[in-house]
Formats: C-alpha cells, sequence, structure tokens
C-alpha cells in the first residue's frame, strides 16, 4: 500500500493559502481562523486563530484503513518550537514510514483518551478492580481487596464529592492537601477528624498509584503531602464498676428491648475472649472445636483474621456458657445469627447497639451505654480492657499480645521476626496453652467483678446473666 504522505485537494488550499511557511507568517494577526499549508514540507500545515496562537500538524493516510488522518505536531513558539523545528519532526516521521506515522498517532490519542479520564472514572474502575474476585491463600475466591467497601466508601464520599468532575491529570498536590485541611477543619460537611484525613489519604495514594500504572496520570498528586496532625491512641479502659453494671444491664429483657439478644451476648463474648468482632460475629458452628470437653475453642479461619492467618482461640467456662446460651433454640449455621435470616450479625451490629440510632444529630433509638448510664465506650473498647485487667492480674505482655493477635514481644522487649512463627516455628498448641492460661485468669476476674463463681456454677445460676 502506498503510504507516500498526500497533500490535500487543491481547491481547498487555495482557500486557505499553500505557502512556504516562515516563523513571521505565523506570527500573522488574522480576523477568523486560517490553515496555512506548507510547499517545503507536504502534509505540514500551521493554524492560526484570532487569539495570535498557531498550532503546527500534519495530514497523512493511515495504511490500515485508507483515510487520511490528522495528527498534532506543537504550538509555534519562537524560541522552543520553529517552523524548522515543525518541518525536521515531520521528515523524521516520514523517514519510520506510513505505518510507523500512523502508530506515532494512535498511541498518543490513546494515552489523550486515558489522562482525559476524571477522577469520578478512575473511582469507579478503582472500586471495580479492588472487589473483582481472585483466589486466596485458603483456595477461596474473594475480593482482591477484601475492605474494599470502606475504602470505596472513602473515595466517594472525599475525593469524589470534591474532585470528582476534576481531570485526574489535572489533580495537584495542593487539591489533595486542601482536601485534607478541609476534613481536618471540619469544612468538608462533617466533624473535623484527622483520622478520616488520614483515610482519605489512603484511600487517594492507593488510587493514584494504580491510575499512575495504568498511564492515567503521568505523577501521583498524593506524594509529599504535609504530615497530619498525630491522632491520640484510644484509652477507654473499663472500671470494676462500669463492667459490673454492663455485664448485668446486657440481661434487663425490659430495658434492652430494642437491642436483640444476641448483639448482648456478642458483647459479653468479645469482653471475655479478646476477639475481634469481625473475627466472633461470624462464627459458625463447625469453628467451634470439643465445646463440650475440656479443650474447647473456637477456630477463626483467615478470612475474618485481620493479620489473614488462622486463629485457634480458647474459650474459658465463661465464654462456653455464653455460646451454649446463644445456640439455645438457634437452629441456624451461625452462633450469632441475624433475627432476620441464616447469616451471622452485620459487622456493626455491636457498635450500633452501644451508640444506638441516629439521624440528622438525632437520637431515634438509644444505645446501650445511654440505657445503662454509661460513659460512650466502642466494641473494641471492650477488647482493651479485657486486655488491661489480663496485665493487671499479673499476666505476661507476650501472652496477652497472643490473646490478642498481636505480633510477640518476649518480657525482655525482644520483638519476634514473624517470619520465625509463620515458616519456621509450628508451636500451635503452646500458644493455644498459654492463651487459655491468659483467658481462664481473666475470665475468673470477671465471675470475680460480676459477682459470680464456681460455686454459683455448680448450683444452676445463670453465669451469662
Amino acid at each position: 500500500m502506498d503510504t507516500t504522505i498526500t497533500a490535500a485537494p487543491a481547491g481547498k488550499r487555495a482557500r486557505n493559502g499553500s505557502v512556504i511557511l516562515t516563523n513571521r507568517l505565523c506570527e500573522r494577526r488574522v480576523p477568523k481562523r486560517v490553515k496555512f499549508y506548507d510547499r517545503k514540507c507536504p502534509g505540514l500545515y500551521v493554524s492560526i486563530t484570532t487569539a495570535g496562537v498557531a498550532t503546527f500538524s500534519i495530514k497523512f493516510t493511515d495504511p490500515q484503513t485508507g483515510k487520511q488522518r490528522t495528527g498534532w505536531l506543537g504550538l509555534y513558539n519562537p524560541e522552543t518550537f520553529t517552523v524548522d523545528d515543525a518541518r525536521s519532526k515531520v521528515y523524521g516521521l516520514k523517514g519510520k514510514g506510513g505505518d510507523a506515522i500512523a502508530e506515532t498517532f494512535r498511541d498518543r490519542r490513546e494515552r489523550q483518551a486515558k489522562r482525559g479520564k476524571t477522577v469520578a472514572e478512575i473511582i469507579e474502575e478503582r472500586i471495580d478492580w479492588m472487589k473483582t474476585p481472585v483466589r486466596k491463600a485458603d483456595g477461596e475466591m474473594r475480593p482482591r481487596l477484601e475492605s474494599w467497601e470502606n475504602t470505596a466508601s472513602h473515595l466517594r464520599r472525599f475525593i469524589g464529592s470534591k474532585l470528582g468532575r476534576k481531570i485526574a491529570a489535572d489533580v495537584t498536590r495542593g487539591d489533595i492537601q486542601a482536601l485534607s485541611d478541609d476534613i481536618v477543619a471540619g469544612r468538608h460537611g462533617g466533624k473535623p477528624s484527622v483520622s478520616n484525613a488520614r483515610h482519605m489519604r489512603k484511600a487517594a495514594s492507593g488510587m493514584f498509584r494504580w491510575a499512575l500504572r495504568r498511564e492515567y496520570i503521568t505523577v501521583n498528586p498524593c506524594s509529599d503531602l504535609e504530615p497530619l496532625d498525630p491522632e491520640h491512641p484510644r484509652t477507654r479502659v473499663l472500671t470494676e464498676d462500669e463492667i459490673r453494671i454492663f455485664w448485668h444491664g446486657l440481661d434487663r429483657d425490659d430495658l434492652m428491648t430494642s437491642w436483640d439478644r444476641r448483639t448482648r451476648l456478642a458483647l459479653k463474648f468479645e469482653l471475655a475472649t479478646m476477639l475481634r468482632s469481625a473475627e466472633l460475629l461470624g462464627a459458625h458452628r463447625n469453628e467451634l472445636i470439643d465445646l463440650d470437653g475440656e479443650q474447647p475453642r473456637l477456630d477463626v479461619p483467615l478470612k475474618r483474621v485481620k493479620k489473614r492467618r488462622m486463629i485457634q482461640q480458647p474459650l474459658p467456662s465463661l465464654a462456653v456458657e455464653i455460646v451454649k446460651e446463644a445456640l439455645k433454640g438457634n437452629n441456624k449455621d451461625f452462633v450469632f445469627a441475624s433475627p432476620l435470616d441464616n447469616r451471622p450479625l452485620h459487622r456493626k451490629a455491636m457498635a450500633d447497639a452501644l451508640r444506638g440510632d441516629r439521624r440528622k444529630g438525632k437520637v431515634r433509638t438509644p444505645g446501650i451505654c445511654q440505657l445503662l448510664g454509661l460513659k460512650p465506650f466502642t466494641p473494641h473498647d471492650l477488647r482493651r480492657t479485657a486486655a488491661s485487667w489480663a496485665r493487671r492480674i499479673g499476666q505476661p505482655m507476650a501472652k496477652i499480645a497472643l490473646c490478642l493477635d498481636h505480633r510477640v514481644t518476649t518480657e525482655d522487649g525482644i520483638k519476634l521476626p514473624p517470619v520465625t512463627g509463620k515458616h519456621y516455628v509450628r508451636a500451635e498448641d503452646r500458644e493455644v496453652k498459654e492463651k487459655r492460661e491468659v483467658l481462664q485468669a481473666w475470665a475468673a476476674e470477671l465471675r470475680r467483678i460480676i459477682g459470680t463463681n464456681a460455686e454459683q456454677a455448680e448450683a444452676g445460676l445463670r453465669l451469662v446473666a
């Protein structure tokens, strides 16, 4: 196929002008937009607007389609891009051949299309990528990023609402910094929050890194942002009186009419076992091991564990009693089953029960903390309370760390490398034994606090009350 760059029809050129292009011509003022074709370099032309902007382009025939196409070369600049520069660029393209010319401009058009995507479009593509099922280490097909719903919320709420219509390639570090400052100051439509700003930055950085690899942008606008102020760690630990009021208050059906009994039992279970909410709420019947034996435990599969490693959590007698009550009259597959169907309670069920239901700042359903007159706390504060009390009664920090599924630190302060336990030392039996010692000691202390003991258990009293 002939790939020679051809001239435009003579009649059209006659109207626009076919001349020897010069720099002076490119600087001419015109009453309306006009094109001048270059006699010395067929295919090259300059388009001059009424504002005095001169743009060099090339016309060529695409060998694949046989149709004429136009390729943009650059803006005239007397110092950096003159007529001679434009001619040299065209000669260089011609030297590559017609196929190369077409491919050059085809690639450029694709890049321009990519870089024309808005932030909102990239957000939705990123979310689709995150929630795409892939095969995990345990063989199950689950979303690529299993916490994608939280990240999607941060992307849409914070970034999409503010920058959604903006071309992603035009987003600057200043845009992200300004958005971060607005969230911290409460100018984003919510309460001032360093935590939300941190979540926004993490979600944005991940998305823009992802977009950079796909050539949607040329630079990540989240780099080198001003550091956020440090967040103060939560320190809420329930006192002895608060634990007693909370524990017995959960059994007051007259007061807890709005909150499902299994939700209240799940709160007790977290306090008794130190498990995370997500780890215990999805507990399945077949994950309960030796419930009526001497070594009862709950095996939590890695898909529900924050660190993505299976947990074997021993169950002290108090936790066993809670589980048995939760299973009583329950023919569903889950220990803490939803009252609506054969599914576990929602991941926010315990948090919602503690803080209550609010709409537009008004309380619709009082939470458990309010009903019992307790200073507000979260389900995670129950986990902290259990760990803190275990330490108060003399349990070693290393063993408490095991119960919390944290990185183990020995009593002399040495941090054990994760690879040691992951690939070389397989000592689950010993770990379970050490965790059982801590949890049984904590259960005994918890019984003391709430006013129950082994003698009362033998007398048939309901210890979970």
